[in-house]
């Protein structure tokens, strides 16, 4: 495993302090709170105290895959790295992995909150990832005590579809169809990406004003902003509460098919080469 290209990304992110390649970066102003740099041996599952590893179909978006706790589609590289790898069985049907972190955080009041990963896709030909979909995100933590989606709020802070070098960020709330997010599609803006390597996707709360209406969520690709919300531009406190005052947790996951990428053809190729390798995942507060 080599984390040179990675390493490459550090001047980009801002303030970002040096650190060895198996840790999250460090950034002046913020206080890493909790972050799974994926230690483990080659071929095992992640650490089950950080994640819940989701065994089954869940049946949405009209989805192909079934998820599986198994190595097979989840596993620690060996290299410090978490790889969630679909795999298509000899009967056409469709397997992945899809985590969804145990740790639960709510942005911090009069601060700042941050939640990152570092991402690369496998090194398969764009053109043969019809159909794949890898995503990096947050679930409102209500959605676990019963409340519906989109009112326990989504923010997607990464998803790509169809092997495409575009990344999209985009939030969910209130309520579906349409609503101050404009279900189900959400309300969300795109970046291009230079390659399939290694980049850096962080959402950053800022709260540190005490109008709901002054404070904003922001994506960043590699430390450039290209999507931001406000609570004004929301419009609606309940809402805007919905997603910057409640527990929050993070997902990981490997979908295919769908109503958004479509399902894959005959040029859809699986394994390592259609994974989403992740170096880290981590959460910080000012």
């Amino acid at each position: 495993m080599h984390f040179t290209s990675y390493l490459s990304l550090l001047p980009l992110l801002g303030a970002a302090l040096p650190v060895s390649a198996s840790d999250p970066p460090s950034y002046d102003g913020y206080t890493l709170a909790w972050a799974d740099s994926f230690q483990g041996p080659s071929g095992s599952l992640p650490n089950e105290n950080n994640w819940n590893i989701i065994d089954g179909n869940l049946g949405v978006n009209n989805e192909l895959e079934t998820y599986r706790r198994d190595p097979y589609n989840v596993q620690t590289s060996g290299g410090t790295t978490l790889q969630i790898t679909p795999r298509r069985a000899s009967d056409g049907s469709w397997t992945s992995g899809r985590l969804e972190s145990k740790y639960t955080f709510t942005p911090k009041s009069g601060g700042r909150t941050k939640a990152e990963a570092g991402i690369r896709f496998g090194a398969n030909d764009p053109s043969t990832k019809q159909g794949i979909w890898p995503a990096f995100w947050l679930l409102g933590d209500s959605i676990r005590q019963g409340t519906s989606w989109p009112a326990c709020g989504e923010l997607d802070v990464m998803e790509t579809v169809n092997g495409q070098l575009t990344g999209y960020g985009t939030v969910h709330c209130d309520v579906s169809p349409g609503g101050v997010c404009n279900e189900p599609s959400g309300r969300g803006k795109s970046i291009s990406l230079d390659s399939q390597d290694w980049h850096t996707w962080s959402i950053v709360w800022d709260l540190t004003s005490g109008d709901w209406g002054s404070q904003s969520i922001s994506w960043f690709l590699n430390g450039q902003q290209f999507n931001q919300i406000t609570g004004s531009s929301i419009g609606n406190q309940g809402v805007w509460n919905s997603l910057t005052t409640k527990p929050l947790y993070l997902l990981l996951n490997v979908a295919v098919g769908g109503s958004w990428p479509g399902n894959p053809n005959g040029n859809t190729q699986d394994g390592p080469g259609a994974m989403m390798e992740v170096a880290y995942v981590a959460q910080y507060h000012s």
